[in-house]
């Protein structure tokens, strides 16, 4: 298993390791445009190739789009958009050429809908909604899964930085825990699914903001995801 992050991982990589995994931690911010190179190059370095890539960094930002600071919403894009393309479009190719393996790229039940207050970060999961839909639909001839993960709020520490926790959106749909998550996730890739929305609570959520008008829909969000 390689592990990619900013920050350092010794607590999971211990954790791993003593549950007999063999494990390679590669430190790289992924808003850097070489980081994609750097995890070749620690792949090569090992010995190892991708099997299975795991799209899951991301981050929020919560507010008005025209009062969040641009930077942070274009790095937002970086990471939750321009880095997961990198990642894929360089290791799917030889994915398809091997007939085996696939991308799990971690969306949200947020790219179903448009989201004011977090505008920017709902685009962002519809991108990847559509681009993993897209590239399951072209890896699949050949023997590869593409799956997106769609779940409502998970207990991460994504929370930890945007404080989207106090709107009432966030305080009226239960979260749940990442280990239930992931589970769920990996049996949904490995059963070749394209989308896996975990929870019935999540697939309620959509059922209902589905049947709602557009307008009617956003102007709910707007609403409930105040500051």
């Amino acid at each position: 298993m390689v592990l990619v992050a900013k920050d350092e991982l010794e607590n999971i990589e211990t954790e791993l390791r003593n549950r007999g995994s063999e494990v390679v931690v590669v430190s790289v911010d992924l808003l850097c445009r070489t980081a994609t190179e750097a995890v070749a190059e620690a792949l090569a370095r090992n010995g190892l190739y991708c099997d299975v890539l795991v799209n899951s960094a991301g981050f929020g930002v919560f507010g008005p789009a025209a009062d969040v600071e641009s930077q942070l919403q274009l790095e937002l894009i970086d990471v939750n958009v321009r880095a997961v393309v990198a990642l894929s479009l360089a290791f799917l190719p030889a994915m398809i050429a091997r007939g085996r393996g696939g991308i799990l790229n971690v969306g949200s039940i947020t790219g179903y809908f448009t989201g004011p207050n977090m505008a920017v970060y709902f685009a962002s999961k519809a991108f990847i909604r559509s681009f993993s839909a897209a590239l399951a639909a072209e890896a699949r001839p050949a023997g590869v899964t593409v799956t997106c993960l769609a779940p409502g709020p998970v207990r991460t520490a994504f929370f930890e930085r945007c404080s989207v926790g106090d709107a009432p959106l966030m305080k009226i749909i239960p979260r749940t825990d990442a280990e239930t998550v992931a589970k769920v996730a990996w049996r949904g890739f490995r059963s070749g699914k394209s989308v896996v929305v975990p929870r019935f609570a999540d697939r309620l959520f959509l059922f209902v903001a589905r049947a709602l008008p557009s307008r009617l829909l956003t102007r709910f969000v707007a609403a409930m995801m105040r500051k």
